[in-house]
Parts: structure tokens; sequence; C-alpha cells
């Protein structure tokens, strides 16, 4: 069984510089993109307390989450994350995921599960995100992700067609083998 799990922020977001106003958050788009290719149910983890609208606003909160290291509570998934191949989406905030992700990571055992980790950035790719990922999930399976610009997510289809490609023509996502 495959799954998309995706965290996602609308609202204020910087886009190519400047600042725009989205109805839909860039890793919901890409995160609804993989689920319809791989025909996976998504979930999302939407934090009790929702980040605040103004990009400035989130990126100061975003900035001391880290920093403090805090860990946001989320809103419970409506299914539970028993899949084999999970892939995880969110978006790059300050060089790394998000500490709501990073509580979602800590709150369940994907141990012997392969997760294909993907996100939406400005310029900075992963960060270190892959490195904490590694570390919060030690005994998973961490295939190479997938960076794609928030500003070219619309368009981001060619891309990944390609990255899944090369798990389907090797072995499948089942069992995240290669």
């Amino acid at each position: 069984m495959v799954v998309v799990i995706y965290f996602s922020r609308k609202d204020e977001n910087l886009i190519c510089g400047k600042i725009e106003d989205l109805s839909v958050g860039n890793t919901q788009i890409l995160a609804e993109k993989i689920g319809e290719y791989v025909q996976a149910e998504t979930l999302e983890i939407c934090p009790v307390k929702q980040y605040p609208k103004n990009y400035h606003e989130m990126i100061a909160q975003a900035e001391k989450e880290k920093r403090e290291n805090l860990r946001p509570n989320f809103l419970p998934l409506e299914n539970s994350v028993d899949a084999e191949a999970i892939f995880l989406g969110f978006p790059n905030w300050c060089g790394s995921f998000p500490r709501v992700v990073a509580r979602f990571l800590e709150s369940y055992d994907f141990s012997q599960k392969t997760l294909y980790p993907f996100c939406t950035h400005e310029g900075s790719s992963f960060g270190s995100s892959l490195i904490e990922l590694r570390q919060l999930c030690p005994d998973s399976l961490i295939m190479l992700g997938l960076p794609v610009r928030g500003s070219k997510v619309q368009g981001a289809d060619r891309a990944v067609k390609n990255w899944l490609a090369q798990y389907q023509n090797n072995g499948g996502m089942e069992n995240g083998k290669k």
C-alpha cells in the first residue's frame, strides 16, 4: 500500500522573490500530482494552530520553532499511517522541513517503511531536511527525493513522472527496492 502525506501552507508565500497570496499551497499541488500518478490516497498534516497568513509573521514563527526546537501539534490524520511506502511532502522552511512535520515523524513508527521525500522551495532544495529525516527515521529506507521550486510546481508534471519512473522501472514502489 502507498500513501502520500504532506504539509502545505497557502496564504502569503515567497514566489520568485515576491510575496504572493496562494489559495492552495505549493506542496499540496505537488502532493496531489504525485497522488494522482501513483493512484494513492493523499493525507494532509494540519497543525492544531494554523500558521499566520502573513509571510513575515510565518517566517518569524518558523524561525522561533526551529531555534527553540518546538514541535507544534497536528490534527489526527483521517486514516492510519500503515502503508509500506510513504511519499512525504513539505516546504523547505529555514533550511529543513517545518517543525510540525518533525512532530509528525516523531509520532509514528516508520521502521521498515520506505519514504519518498519531496519538497517545495525557492532555491534551497532540500537544505538539511534529508539529514534530519534520516535522524528521525533511522530504520526507514529513505529514497532519493524530489525537490521542486514552488514557482515551478504548476509545470512540474514531467519532473514528477521522471522521478516516479525511476522507482516504477526498478522494482516498484510497494517495496522500495531499487
